[in-house]
């Protein structure tokens, strides 16, 4: 092969390492994968756990209802002792008593339902008191991740302030990879919720450095709005497609199929960051970045968080409950139970790419209140549901709302950083993923409880007056004021327009070439 061939490859893959679009490519197939994991286990678990606990310990098939042994046809009342061919035609159901061949008094009725109530459709599930106690359990084990991941944040944060971004991504794929196929062959609750935990420490590694790689590569506040936006749609996607993947791959292949196509993508992923991110190449950033303490006590970043925490928090409450208010209220088959939350994962999809540009032109503060507001409005509107359909237009407006929301404070967080603070990105991305998880982690935890206390109605109502009562919050980020310092650099820079700004540090190509660190030495001198 001539020279000339061989170094075509070699230039592509320069190239490519050079190109932003191909840094948005690999973080937006981190968040799929991330949140296709999240949702994939929705519907699966509370029916897996329902067959194999419940019903596991009940007999090995649980009937719809319980009947009474049931008296044989209407027969001559001593035939069935002399003929045997009357003998073929008792049901064998039940037998008539010793009392009633003495008395004969052999019924004649067909068989019956329970007489203690009222027949239960045979599409639902036994077991009131397991299914109450499973909403707890089950809102547990989905809370557990995000539990983790509150935690490791922080450090995750720092981590990438002093290495980089390109290790802790790859990381954060190794970990995915480990418990997707964790799933795939756990059997037991204990083995599931460890899966889960694992699940948010690699989430938090991809989450962060994903989010503050993006910020770092697009410094322009409408390129890095629309950059996020792409991304988010990644995450949308990933809802998306992730529960109704999970219950049709459940119900019709098996529990670990879904969990095996995902481990076979999670490898794909890996594949492209080792050829575009270099993860064995440590890029800390130039400038020390804000302190966490410092930003915590930021009041408009702490508003901006609070958005992403409440908003995502209602639909977090839904994932643990709403399966199981279907199966109790509805009797919907298992592959129902993720079809449902396709309304929400499709209009987020929109949402998100939709917004990413017109949240720019309108005000995100704008964009963000009015989608609280929607939020609320929709989760007041879920328990008005008498079937599936009926969940369509509720979850809709959530997701196309929530879309709103993170479409809008996810480039504001960016953007508060570089006009109040130093312009590093891994602290504040850290605190966006620490609000979005905290949503997820005192939604599921909390809300099973709630539900077995007052029910799922009194839930929704809750959240739902929550956000829609933090919404004029948003106007406090209409127009937030710079420090001092950044007022500065902004007059230099940009004196006629306050929403463009420049970073304290020089900017340079993205940090993925060795070139680029050269030309930046050769800039200074």
């Amino acid at each position: 092969m001539p020279p000339a061939a061989e170094r075509v490859p070699w230039r592509w893959l320069a190239a490519g390492r050079a190109s932003r679009r191909l840094v948005l490519v690999v973080v937006f197939v981190a968040l799929l994968l991330d949140n296709m994991l999240l949702t994939v286990v929705v519907p699966i678990i509370p029916t897996f756990l329902y067959t194999t606990e419940y019903e596991g310990t009940n007999g090995s098939v649980a009937p719809a209802w319980t009947e009474p042994a049931p008296p044989a046809s209407k027969a001559p009342l001593f035939s069935s002792m002399f003929s045997y061919f009357d003998n073929t035609t008792v049901t064998v159901l039940g037998s008539t008593s010793a009392e009633e061949l003495v008395n004969g008094t052999e019924s004649s009725r067909l068989p019956q339902p329970p007489t203690s109530g009222p027949p239960v459709p045979s599409g639902c599930p036994e077991g009131e008191e397991f299914l109450a106690k499973e909403n707890v359990r089950v809102g547990l084990l989905f809370a557990s991740k995000a539990l983790i991941q509150l935690v490791v944040n922080p450090a995750v944060g720092l981590l990438t302030n002093r290495i980089g971004y390109h290790i802790p991504m790859f990381i954060g794929f190794t970990i995915m990879f480990v418990s997707t196929v964790m799933f795939a062959f756990s059997a037991t609750y204990t083995l599931l919720f460890i899966a889960r935990a694992l699940q948010g420490i690699g989430s938090s590694f991809s989450s962060v450095a994903g989010l503050g790689m993006l910020a770092s590569v697009y410094t322009d506040d409408f390129e890095r709005g629309n950059a996020m936006g792409i991304a988010l749609g990644g995450l949308a996607l990933g809802v998306l497609i992730g529960a109704p993947f999970g219950s049709v791959m459940y119900e019709f292949v098996g529990k670990s199929s879904p969990f095996l196509v995902l481990a076979f993508l999670a490898l794909l992923d890996g594949a492209l960051q080792l050829c575009i991110l270099q993860p064995s190449k440590i890029s800390p950033e130039s400038t020390k970045g804000t302190p966490l303490p410092t930003l915590l006590r930021d009041p408009y970043i702490l508003i901006a968080a609070g958005a992403l925490c409440f908003s995502n928090m209602g639909v977090a409450m839904l994932e643990p409950t709403l399966p199981i208010w279907m199966m109790q209220t509805m009797c919907s088959p298992k592959w129902q139970l993720g079809m449902a939350f396709l309304p929400a994962s499709i209009s987020y999809l929109i949402g998100t790419n939709l917004f990413g540009i017109l949240a720019n032109k309108m005000g995100r503060w704008l964009c963000s209140l009015i989608g609280m507001a929607v939020v609320g409005v929709s989760l007041l509107c879920v328990p008005l549901a008498k079937n599936i359909y009926g969940l369509i237009g509720p979850n809709g407006g959530l997701g196309f709302a929530i879309g709103m929301v993170d479409s809008s404070m996810m480039p504001t967080m960016g953007y508060l950083v570089d006009l109040r603070h130093t312009s590093v990105y891994g602290n504040v991305y850290a605190i966006a993923d620490v609000a979005f998880c905290m949503g997820f982690a005192i939604g599921p935890s909390t809300g099973g409880a709630i539900v077995r206390a007052i029910g799922f109605p009194w839930l929704m109502i809750i959240i739902g007056v929550i956000n829609i009562a933090y919404a004029p919050l948003c106007w406090y980020l209409r127009n937030p004021p710079a420090k001092e310092e950044k007022i500065a650099i902004l007059s230099q820079e940009c004196p006629m327009q306050t929403k463009s700004y420049t970073t304290q540090k020089t900017l340079r190509d993205f940090p993925l070439t060795d070139d680029s660190d050269k030309s930046t030495g050769e800039n200074e001198n």
